[in-house]
C-alpha cells in the first residue's frame, strides 16, 4: 500500500467526470493550465534580483500634534 497505481489516476478521473460533466472539464484544465503558467512566471520574477528601495525619511517619535484651530470654523448655510 501506499504506491501509486495507474487506476488512481482512472478512479480520480471519473469521479471529476461525474462532478463537473463532460463539458466542463476543458475549462478547468485550461484554467488549471493558464494558472500554473502564472506562479511559473511568478516564481521566475522572484528569483531575479531587485533593485533597492530608497531608503525612507526617519519619522519623529516624539512629534506633538498639531494646535486646533484658534477660531472655530462655522459651517456656512445656503439659503435659496
Amino acid at each position: 500500500m501506499g504506491e501509486f497505481q495507474p487506476w488512481h489516476i482512472i478512479v480520480v478521473a471519473v469521479v471529476a467526470l461525474l462532478l463537473f460533466g463532460s463539458k466542463r472539464l476543458p475549462e478547468l484544465g485550461k484554467g488549471l493550465g493558464e494558472g500554473l503558467k502564472g506562479f511559473k512566471e511568478g516564481l521566475k520574477g522572484v528569483t531575479e534580483p531587485t533593485p533597492p528601495a530608497p531608503p525612507a525619511q526617519a519619522v519623529q517619535q516624539n512629534a506633538a500634534p498639531a494646535p486646533p484651530p484658534s477660531t472655530p470654523v462655522e459651517p456656512q448655510i445656503r439659503r435659496l
